[in-house]
């Protein structure tokens, strides 16, 4: 008697295949682009996350608000040193105005100094450091001591000295984004620097050479954009650093002035309210600015677990 043939999925009867059943067919997984996985290690960090929530709550706070609430910061009513409550959901100053506008206008003023010196100091700064690093030598010598001399300048008694000369021009106001941005670009600078030094020995900057690619094209092209997590770290840092900042120059004078607000000026003017029984005027600014500050902070921590390499690798 003719012997019994098993036929399996992959042998063929008669010239004809039979197709593989569902469950021999290999498993796929699809590759994540290098954005999916920095976007998906942010979002494991809770409280960069958290932080990122709140924060753009008081952006929309401070730009939104404004358009809601029908006072004006600088209007004055009749309600002196009112205690928060309904209509004055912030209370109110010693000269009848609305607390709750004025911190609105106060965080407006204050996140757009911080964001442009934020992105002025960071941009620069990191081209500045890019430079050094790929020529290095005499050129990156040369460029670095400058950055150190910088550093050793005493920004704050430069500030205070200028805003004698200058405090009653309109100019003001970038007069102080210049010297904060002259305050945080080199720390940028020296950054970028360091990981362009490591990031020009790469095979694949080599190989850029090797095409006959020019050096603003490898330093634009290559190396920059190699360091963008870092960048984005730092301007976010920078941001916090800057609010900060600014209050302390407040309270020596020099910052924003009449008829401009930000939050580093009302806690100024409102320092004395604590003694005076109308805690709520320097409190709430306070609350702001550590609010800003804490929030930039965690997110900038969230931003740097999800662009460092040394992190714990997710399967793409």
């Amino acid at each position: 008697m003719p012997s019994r043939v098993n036929t399996s999925a992959g042998d063929t009867l008669g010239g004809t295949a039979t197709p593989p059943s569902r469950g021999s067919r290999e498993f796929t997984v699809k590759a994540r682009s290098q954005r999916q996985i920095v976007f998906r290690r942010f979002r494991q960090h809770k409280a960069a996350m958290a932080s990122l929530v709140v924060f753009v709550l008081v952006v929309l706070f401070a730009f939104i608000g404004p358009l809601l609430w029908s006072t004006s910061p600088s209007f004055m009513s009749n309600d002196i040193f009112t205690a928060p409550d309904g209509p004055h959901p912030f209370g109110t100053d010693s000269n009848g105005i609305d607390l709750l506008s004025a911190v609105m206008k106060g965080t407006q003023s204050s996140l757009i100094i911080a964001v442009v010196v934020s992105v002025v100091s960071t941009s620069f700064g990191a081209i500045y450091g890019a430079v050094s690093g790929f020529y290095g030598g005499w050129t990156d010598t040369i460029m670095m001591r400058i950055a150190d001399l910088f550093l050793t300048f005493p920004i704050i008694a430069i500030a205070i000295m200028l805003d004698n000369r200058f405090q009653a021009e309109a100019s003001s106001l970038w007069l102080l984004i210049a010297v904060l941005t002259a305050l945080f670009w080199p720390g940028a600078a020296r950054v970028i620097r360091a990981q362009v030094l490591s990031l020009k020995e790469k095979e694949f900057i080599e190989a850029a050479r090797a095409l006959g690619a020019r050096d603003r094209r490898i330093i634009f092209r290559h190396l920059l954009p190699n360091t963008l997590g870092s960048i984005i770290v730092i301007s976010t840092l920078t941001v916090a650093g800057t609010i900060l900042t600014e209050t302390a120059l407040s309270f020596l004078g020099f910052g924003v002035q009449f008829p401009n607000t930000s939050l580093g000026l009302l806690v100024t003017t409102n320092q004395t309210a604590i003694e005076g029984g109308h805690p709520w005027l320097f409190y709430i600014p306070g609350v702001f600015i550590i609010l800003i500050a804490l929030t930039i902070n965690f997110v900038g921590d969230g931003l740097r677990d999800a662009f460092d390499p040394q992190q714990t690798r997710v399967r793409a």
